[in-house]
């Protein structure tokens, strides 16, 4: 079979990438060793991600209610956000203007598993309302079971080791099991282990996100390879055809008064005299 470039690059993007884990276990500061794990993922996803879309780390997402979500390892946004704010490479997100975000896990066994499922059921929940209106151009985006007017958040986890994949699909399916489709993770992924997505309940084959009446999957790499070709086909199929409704920042601002009447100049009438 003739080589694929794709495959190729991205099988050395992988061994670099455990190579830096291996390196990053020297760091004592817990910290430190995990702010570099999420930088790694970053800098994998950021030259992999459409054009449109920016990769960021250590955000918190807000919404136009005042609801705030967990601080987030990888968030994926539209290129447009406003810098709300930005101290030290720590940044607030409006939840309009996010397409995605990814937890990173160094081992994950159950316990991660359920902190990382719950954090993205988390940001999944926060409302996206904060829209100018588009009369005459109602585009939705069908996902889920439902029909959104706008893009909404997608979930994954993604780890550099984890317990035996199998048990780690037991633990899923069980945590999933009392919690709506959309408000799952949508893909799991272990650094040369293997990954979990959903398949469609209808043909079968693999689907992006967990649709009513999916069935979970377990896939081990392909041969000796990694899982980094089918995760950069997801992301892409995932952000590819991301779009944001035009973002009104006024409903962050909500009933907060602007300032404070100091003259009023009423239009004049009579026409000026010569």
């Amino acid at each position: 079979m003739e080589e694929n470039r794709l495959v190729s690059i991205l099988h050395s993007v992988a061994k670099k990438m455990h190579a830096d884990f291996e390196q990053s276990k020297a760091f004592q500061h817990r910290g430190e060793a995990g702010s570099n794990r999420e930088l790694l993922v970053q800098e994998l996803l950021a030259s992999r991600v459409p054009g449109h879309t920016e990769v960021v780390r250590s955000a918190e997402i807000i919404s136009a209610s005042g609801e705030t979500s967990p601080q987030c390892d990888i968030v994926i946004i539209d290129r447009s956000t406003p810098p709300l704010t930005d101290l030290q490479g720590y940044r607030i997100l409006p939840n309009e203007c996010v397409y995605g975000v990814i937890e990173v896990k160094t081992t994950l066994n159950r316990e991660q598993l359920l902190d990382a499922c719950q954090k993205v059921q988390r940001v999944k929940a926060l409302a996206k309302t904060a829209y100018y209106p588009t009369p005459g151009y109602a585009r939705t985006r069908t996902a889920y079971g439902k029909t959104y007017p706008y893009v909404p958040t997608v979930g994954m986890i993604f780890a550099f080791d984890s317990i035996d994949l199998t048990t780690l699909g037991n633990h899923f399916t069980e945590w999933c099991s009392g919690v709506e489709p959309h408000e799952r993770p949508d893909s799991i992924w272990v650094l040369g282990k293997g990954f979990l997505v959903w398949t469609d309940p209808v043909t079968g084959l693999i689907n992006p996100t967990p649709e009513p009446g999916a069935t979970l999957l377990a896939l081990d790499p392909w041969h000796d390879e990694d899982v980094l070709l089918p995760l950069t086909l997801h992301v892409n199929q995932h952000f590819a055809t991301a779009w944001m409704p035009p973002f009104r920042l006024y409903d962050y601002a909500r009933e907060y008064p602007l300032g404070v009447t100091r003259g009023v100049w009423p239009e004049q009438f009579s026409p000026p005299e010569p």
